[in-house]
């Protein structure tokens, strides 16, 4: 590693792990372009335990933000650790949930962990690590977002989760590239039960359309995983 990003990573308490080392993500390596490194801040989650993503829209109706949160909770409660991707709006609901429910969710960032965006998530993203969660990114302490390293997030998410809940997305939403990324994984893939006859729900309408199950509440997926 690069000695200036070495010392970006002291400067800042970012640790590292790389892709051959123990306590990578075992399931990363199944992306046909696994991060030769991950930085991270926090506890790296448990490889042993599986993980669900939760994905939606910046701009979620009420219903969707109230459904998001309540997913996160009910995952938290479940001892269940949620994987987003700290944008406004659904991934951020998500994560708030899941610390409200004693969770340790992990926050994928398009932009090094020294320089958090959005800016107004720097609060979370703090508690995040302080309640035993994780932030992790491909890219160095210091590297700020881009429009392409958004898309590159993503297909971490995916990688991270054993299932993918896309809640709320409009027909050209991010968080369907999150899903794309998943079916490309064989990942299982959720969908929230509100806005789907909506504009700003089309993305997640066509993804039930195609088969995607619907989702309303945690336990749908904890019997999924481990049956009743």
């Amino acid at each position: 590693m690069d000695k200036e990003i070495q010392h970006q990573c002291e400067i800042h308490g970012v640790n590292w792990t790389g892709i051959d080392d123990s306590s990578y993500p075992p399931l990363l390596r199944e992306l046909h372009d696994p991060p030769e490194v991950l930085y991270y801040r926090g506890v790296l989650p448990d490889p042993e335990k599986a993980l669900v993503a939760i994905v939606g829209t910046r701009k979620p109706s009420p219903e969707a933000a109230n459904e998001a949160y309540k997913l996160g909770l009910q995952f938290g409660q479940a001892n269940i650790v949620l994987v987003s991707g700290l944008a406004l709006g659904i991934d951020a609901l998500a994560h708030r949930g899941n610390l409200d429910g004693g969770g340790k969710t992990i926050a994928v960032l398009g932009s090094g962990l020294a320089n958090i965006y959005p800016a107004s998530n720097r609060a979370l993203a703090r508690r995040i690590v302080n309640e035993g969660g994780c932030m992790v990114s491909e890219y160095p302490p210091m590297t700020p977002p881009a429009k392409w390293t958004f898309p590159a997030r993503n297909r971490i998410i995916a990688g991270l989760a054993r299932s993918v809940i896309v809640e709320e997305a409009p027909a050209k939403s991010g968080a369907l590239i999150t899903a794309d990324f998943a079916l490309e994984l064989g990942r299982d893939i959720w969908v929230g039960s509100q806005g789907l006859s909506e504009r700003w729900g089309a993305g997640t309408a066509k993804l039930v359309e195609d088969g995607a199950r619907t989702i309303t509440c945690a336990q749908d997926i904890v019997e999924d995983w481990y049956g009743n």
